[in-house]
């Protein structure tokens, strides 16, 4: 397990390539050019990290709180804020609730997303993960919107090696689930993962096939642990936190997949999400193969961002 965490941290270095390009040099640049800290080292650190797509909330924290710390410490080379900084952005990714609940019992997982942001190829993904700890899952393909999704699917199902339950295209994505839950019950499965479709610009059509969905849940399987995660595309910065935010208002989200993190710019968007919506990121991905689907650490995934040697790193 260390050896694939080890594998997945140098893969994050570098998928993150682009974003650290882009926000790490900036910061570089600011340390060694300015010699003293003032107004204008600071704001031009806001600008580095607001372009680097962190977020205008995140931002604003980090800078208040690396004044406070500059002058608690009567820091007076700017070299010296590096540390700092870099643990001013660990700590607002920091999320109380990053436990995985689902690991621990009968669990239904609602997964939702707009189409093209690697959605179905996350829900195999973390079917194969689950089915690696040793438990039984059942995927459901209640993404009965788009064709090509409940193929895609069941060709992750076989990879992964596990049960799918289906509906024609164009069914009731609610009777899928019904049926899907009947399955979990009959096969005694430890996780039900849905597949679900998610049309961001049709809210009320989305609002009222969760609420049905919901309902079905918590009617005939009450004793499951329900999780809904919501399938961001990381290369699409500012625009993937709108989403996330339009998710929450319909939806009781427990947390994020980020996908496609390698070879964006805009890794910083992680950051983002954590802090201005307080909803975990739990899984990135950086890549294609199921292993490239990893549960999220905010240190690891900063000491990548910024390629900190990571020696220290805990094998948790």
């Amino acid at each position: 397990m260390a050896e694939e965490k080890k594998g997945f941290f140098k893969r994050l270095v570098s998928g993150l390539a682009k974003t650290r390009d882009n926000i790490v040099a900036g910061f570089d640049s600011i340390f060694s050019g300015f010699s003293s800290i003032d107004e204008d080292f600071y704001e031009e650190l806001e600008e580095i990290l607001i372009m680097g797509d962190i977020g205008i909330n995140a931002t604003t924290s980090i800078i208040e709180n690396l004044k406070k710390e500059v002058a608690e410490q009567h820091i007076k080379e700017p070299m010296e804020c590096k540390q700092l900084l870099i643990n001013e952005i660990k700590e607002q990714m920091r999320v109380d609730s990053t436990e995985y609940e689902f690991e621990n019992r009968k669990s239904v997982i609602l997964v939702i997303g707009v189409n093209g942001v690697g959605k179905t190829t996350s829900v195999g993904k973390l079917a194969g993960k689950l089915k690696d700890q040793g438990k039984k899952v059942i995927l459901a393909a209640a993404d009965t919107f788009r064709a090509a999704a409940g193929e895609q699917l069941t060709q992750w199902a076989n990879r992964a090696g596990v049960e799918i339950i289906g509906g024609q295209s164009g069914a009731d994505p609610a009777s899928v689930v019904y049926d899907a839950v009947a399955a979990a019950k009959a096969r005694n499965a430890d996780v039900l993962l849905c597949d679900t479709a998610g049309r961001l610009h049709n809210k009320k059509n989305l609002m009222e096939e969760l609420r049905k969905i919901y309902k079905i849940l918590e009617r005939e399987y009450p004793e499951a642990y329900l999780e809904t995660l919501v399938v961001l595309d990381g290369t699409t910065g500012q625009n993937a936190l709108s989403q996330a935010r339009q998710f929450a208002e319909v939806a009781n989200v427990n947390g994020i997949i980020l996908t496609k993190l390698d070879g964006t710019a805009k890794g910083g968007i992680a950051v983002a999400i954590q802090s201005e919506l307080d909803i975990p990121v739990k899984y990135i991905g950086v890549g294609e193969s199921i292993d490239d689907l990893q549960k999220f650490d905010a240190d690891a995934f900063v000491n990548a961002l910024f390629d900190v040697d990571h020696k220290d790193e805990p094998d948790n």
